[in-house]
């Protein structure tokens, strides 16, 4: 159990409502994976991403980027971004297990696009990956408005996940 040390964001699980955490609320920390937290807060199971874990007495995870040059969204801060991401279920991140299907950069109207898929269409942690999703690559420079397509053609196998992917989880045969 910890006590929130400033009002924290966090989301509703499963279907990714936003809602606050008021500073000195108790809640319980039920898992921890991929930097981001479960905790229990008034009955309510809700995420916490690790960028804001500070504000629960927890080491935050840092997800920086250098100053911006220029007003430019650069691709490769994106999938930085993306790559910290994990899916609440197997400690690995969206890019590695192959659910990140396409990013597409609008550099006029500070907008990224992005294509993703779930491991099973009936997965109830969608909203919560898409609200992950969208929370971290908002943090790339020049970001303003993130736009994620949850899409199932084509459907996700293991065959997509990165060999590095399928040796930790033991999905290389």
């Amino acid at each position: 159990m910890v006590v929130a040390q400033a009002d924290c964001p966090a989301r509703r699980v499963p279907d990714g409502t936003p809602l606050t955490i008021p500073k000195d609320t108790f809640v319980t920390i039920t898992q921890s994976l991929g930097g981001n937290y479960t905790v229990t807060y008034h009955g309510q199971m809700v995420r916490v991403d690790g960028t804001d874990a500070g504000n629960l007495g927890l080491e935050p995870e840092l997800l920086s980027f250098p100053e911006a040059e220029d007003d430019q969204i650069k691709e490769h801060q994106v999938w930085e971004a993306l790559q910290t991401v994990y899916d609440p279920e197997i400690p690995v991140d969206l890019v590695n297990l192959g659910l990140i299907y396409a990013v597409e950069i609008g550099q006029a109207a500070k907008r990224v696009d992005i294509r993703m898929t779930l491991t099973a269409p009936a997965c109830g942690m969608g909203p919560v990956l898409v609200g992950d999703v969208e929370y971290r690559v908002r943090r790339v420079p020049n970001v303003e408005t993130v736009n994620v397509d949850l899409v199932f053609d084509p459907p996700w196998s293991r065959e997509m996940m990165s060999e590095e992917a399928q040796l930790e989880t033991g999905m290389f045969f």
